[in-house]
């Protein structure tokens, strides 16, 4: 063999080699922590399809809050839980929302410790389970369930009135996730209405419609009563159609921008990423979640490493935020 002969093992020979030559870097600041909690329990409940995540009480929350600030992850994104709900999820934007109360009381504990990001959707407050206001169809709209649909427009309304009730209660970002046309343009006018005109918008602008989030629908209890959600959530073929969604959530005031779920649309989140100059974020999605635990507890891969190459796996092909439900352990191997 020629003294000349390339050898790419010189540079994986040792670990310090490895970390010195590693091209994606993966920190607890990358992290952000999805959490449930749900009004009028009494202690935290396990959620069965995904192990180690809970339905939080507000004291286990803002518990696992502090825990989440001191493993140095950079955020917390809230999905709440009524104990009532109705057709246009009034408790999403009522003072004594649960949502809206666990915001009060984490900024009043953490002041500006962690982004306390507040997810902008109806379907955890509906008592029909859909992301937004449902009424009969008409104008040749053939809809689902008995002729029903998810009517874009008015939801619009209702949207608007959840980020101000977030931004009031003490959200740092709000981050519509519901896929109505013209959310963000919405919300931002909304927002800025009420003099919270700092306040971000996270916008879930490419979210599809995934068989991958199973497992959340038991963690939110926000299974849709009839049909799906394929009508507004994006279909998984297309990649153009994300790239569409963007731009016009970027043209109507977004700041930065989410790609849901994120492995099996790795591809997507590497598009959006050379494709825009804002932050790019990916949420790895309860059934991505699921998967891993699953294998991992018969002992089919190995878990840690392979919750690690996941995200590394996210974070290489663009994202500069994970959402996973692993964030504090992660941070925590990490550190």
């Amino acid at each position: 063999m020629s003294a000349g002969f390339a050898r790419g093992r010189r540079l994986r020979s040792t670990p310090a080699l490895r970390r010195l030559t590693a091209q994606t870097r993966l920190s607890p600041a990358d992290l952000v922590l999805p959490v449930f909690v749900k009004q009028d329990i009494a202690e935290p409940v396990p959620i069965s399809s995904m192990p180690g995540v809970v339905q939080h009480t507000l004291d286990s929350l803002r518990k696992a809050a502090h825990e989440a600030a001191e493993a140095g992850i950079s955020g917390l994104m809230l999905f709440g839980i009524p104990s009532e709900k109705d057709p246009v999820g009034s408790q999403a934007d009522a003072a004594d929302g649960i949502v809206n109360v666990a915001l009060q009381q984490l900024r009043a504990d953490l002041g500006d410790e962690l982004v306390l990001m507040a997810d902008l959707c109806l379907c955890e407050y509906t008592d029909h389970g859909h992301c937004g206001i449902v009424t009969p169809a008409r104008g040749g709209v053939r809809g689902q369930g008995g002729g029903l649909v998810v009517d874009n427009d008015p939801t619009l309304d209702r949207y608007a009135a959840v980020a101000i009730a977030q931004a009031q209660a003490g959200a740092h970002l709000v981050a519509p996730s519901g896929m109505m046309d013209g959310q963000v343009a919405a919300i931002r006018a909304g927002l800025d209405s009420a003099a919270f005109t700092e306040v971000p918008i996270l916008a879930y602008a490419a979210k599809y419609a995934s068989g991958f989030y199973g497992p959340f629908r038991e963690a939110a209890e926000g299974a849709p009563q009839f049909g799906d959600r394929s009508t507004y959530q994006m279909d998984p073929p297309n990649v153009d159609e994300a790239l569409r969604e963007v731009a016009q959530d970027l043209a109507e005031g977004a700041d930065a921008v989410m790609v849901k779920p994120a492995l099996p649309y790795l591809d997507i989140v590497a598009r959006v990423a050379d494709s825009v100059d804002v932050p790019v974020s990916a949420y790895q999605v309860s059934g991505e979640y699921a998967m891993v635990e699953a294998a991992a507890a018969n002992g089919w891969v190995d878990r840690q490493r392979a919750v690690l190459e996941t995200l590394t796996a996210i974070r290489r092909a663009g994202a500069g935020t994970v959402l996973t439900y692993w964030a504090v352990e992660a941070a925590r191997w990490l550190r």
